[in-house]
């Protein structure tokens, strides 16, 4: 719900979990009798919905959106499946009691489609990046200056990667026990990177897509988070976990950030035997203590083992 007391921040969101619209217990996983411990979910009304079940689809969300009530701590997102049905979804009764739409397959030639509808509301967007024009740098850059316009940036969550839209416009797949950074895509997310977050964009990373190499899934955040990706979108439950995990902090670097943005500190010391510069290391800083305040210090992992279908 577009509430004052839910405060926006990319780290919050933590790993969103993707559910198809349709999804029966919809409404008891919005409202945390289900799947407690999610801090996002997104409702699917695009790949997760065939065409034929769109439109009992949307009827479905529309009787489950009169039961959401309030979550401060969970954050609910509507995937709209093109313009044209976000027009629908936001006809929708009861609509602002979601927190804003993921905006599929999002470029230049349908960045009007989607804005000029969401004028005047109160909901957060995230655009993904997950077409041709991606691996044009000049393409992406002139959507970039799109999205700085201060109307459009203010309303602008995070932009999201879809990775398996990516590697099927190459026609590949992620062989299994390879991160995404071991493919095409490696260099496709370093050049997102250079091309949004300098400009104040965050960025998420894809979904991984094999439910039974956790090793792998870890390996894979520990570059997400090399690369400055805030939050990973999950596939199934059993990742959640696993996902938010990865994103508690190492107590030396925390002690570090915490002396990066102190006042009497030298502009340069040294800390657990690595250099700490003012002038260059307190966004990381800054970044780190967002992250633990969210999830805290490291701890052992405690790998959950995968049963049951994808949700």
């Amino acid at each position: 719900m577009n509430t004052p007391q839910k405060k926006f921040s990319p780290w919050c969101l933590g790993a969103s979990l993707y559910m198809p619209a349709h999804r029966l217990d919809l409404m008891d996983c919005a409202n945390g009798e289900k799947l407690s411990a999610l801090r996002s979910m997104i409702f699917c009304t695009e790949d997760a919905v065939s065409h034929s079940e769109l439109d009992s689809s949307l009827r479905h969300l529309e009787l489950c959106l009169q039961g959401f009530r309030e979550t401060p701590q969970r954050f609910r997102f509507i995937r709209a499946r093109n313009p044209e049905i976000l027009a629908r979804l936001l006809a929708l009764p009861d609509i602002e009691k979601i927190d804003g739409f993921v905006l599929p397959k999002f470029n230049e030639t349908n960045f009007h489609a989607y804005f000029d509808q969401l004028q005047g509301t109160d909901f957060k967007v995230m655009p993904t990046l997950e077409t041709k024009d991606v691996f044009d740098v000049g393409a992406m850059t002139e959507l970039r200056q799109g999205l700085e316009q201060d109307a459009v940036f203010a309303r602008i969550f995070m932009l999201r990667i879809g990775g398996n839209d990516l590697m099927n416009i190459l026609g590949i797949r992620r062989p299994r026990s390879m991160t995404l950074y071991e493919t095409p895509l490696g260099h496709v997310i370093a050049q997102l990177a250079t091309v949004f977050k300098p400009y104040g964009f965050s960025l998420s990373a894809p979904v991984f897509e094999y439910l039974d190499d956790s090793v792998t899934l870890q390996k894979e955040i520990r570059l997400d988070l090399a690369h400055g990706l805030t939050g990973k979108t999950a596939i199934h439950p059993t990742q959640v976990p696993v996902i938010e995990a990865m994103y508690s902090v190492d107590s030396g670097d925390y002690e570090m950030a915490l002396a990066l943005i102190r006042k009497s500190s030298p502009a340069v010391f040294r800390m657990h035997d690595a250099m700490c510069e003012l002038a260059t290391h307190q966004q990381w800083g800054q970044d780190i203590i967002d992250r633990q305040r969210c999830y805290g210090d490291q701890v052992a992992l405690d790998l959950p083992e995968y049963t049951g279908a994808l949700v």
